[in-house]
């Protein structure tokens, strides 16, 4: 750790560089004002221990070679998919992406110190940071990277686009998405204590295919192709060795 209280500056004013504001003042940290699209980042390095580039991924690169590079001034995005390639004209770079949603500031603040995992890599800053934050750090190499941000997109992403489809299903039903929540917190729950097979049930898992295909009858034609690929999914988790 640095003997005196270390210092911070973050490009990118959106929802994730406000969390991570938030989240390092409130353990104790110096945070410059953050920059925006409108502010010119030529000298964001200067005067600063860590500069976390906080922008969307395409644009990182561009945001990092407008940056002049200070030997002493840590470098960091906050991207899951790209490595530290995208810093390239800063000798000291590295990657700090938390498997956690940042919704607005409040909320990113919060969750950002409640103990997450941190996928890292590069310069040992990015672990420092993750443990300043009360996190897990991960070590996530350059090569490794889009698999673990396709797999956290999963996580997330795909998760939230399955309860939309939940959503539209209960409500030709009768009934809201609130009444179907219960049963996935357990599902998860249950998948934190025994595992994704251990936890799986229903009728794909019990080979019950007439149940199935009652499904598919039932299913608005648009919404076959996510129900099958839940299908897939079910059998691959299934089949042996899996």
């Amino acid at each position: 750790m640095l003997a005196r209280v270390p210092s911070v500056r973050i490009i990118g004013a959106g929802r994730a560089g406000r969390s991570l504001a938030g989240a390092l003042s409130a353990v104790g940290w110096t945070v410059a004002p953050l920059l925006g699209r409108a502010d010119d980042p030529a000298g964001a390095a200067v005067g600063v221990d860590v500069l976390v580039v906080a922008t969307p991924d395409a644009a990182i690169a561009e945001v990092a070679v407008a940056v002049r590079p200070v030997g002493t001034t840590v470098v960091v995005h906050l991207s899951g998919a790209l490595g530290t390639e995208a810093l390239g004209p800063h000798p000291r770079r590295g990657c700090l992406h938390p498997l956690v949603p940042l919704p607005d500031a409040a909320t990113g603040s919060a969750r950002l110190r409640s103990g997450v995992t941190f996928a890292v890599a590069g310069d040992p800053m990015a672990a420092e940071l993750a443990g300043v934050l009360g996190g897990r750090a991960v070590e996530v190499p350059d090569a490794a990277r889009g698999l673990y941000h396709a797999a956290a997109t999963v996580a997330a992403n795909h998760l939230v686009a399955t309860l939309g489809q939940v959503a539209r299903l209960a409500g030709g039903a009768g009934l809201e998405l609130a009444d179907f929540l219960p049963l996935a917190r357990a599902a998860l729950d249950d998948v934190a204590r025994a595992g994704p097979a251990g936890a799986l049930t229903g009728p794909v898992a019990r080979g019950d295919w007439p149940t199935v295909a009652r499904h598919l009858e039932a299913l608005p034609a648009g919404e076959h192709a996510g129900y099958l690929g839940g299908v897939a999914l079910v059998l691959r988790l299934t089949a042996p060795g899996s």
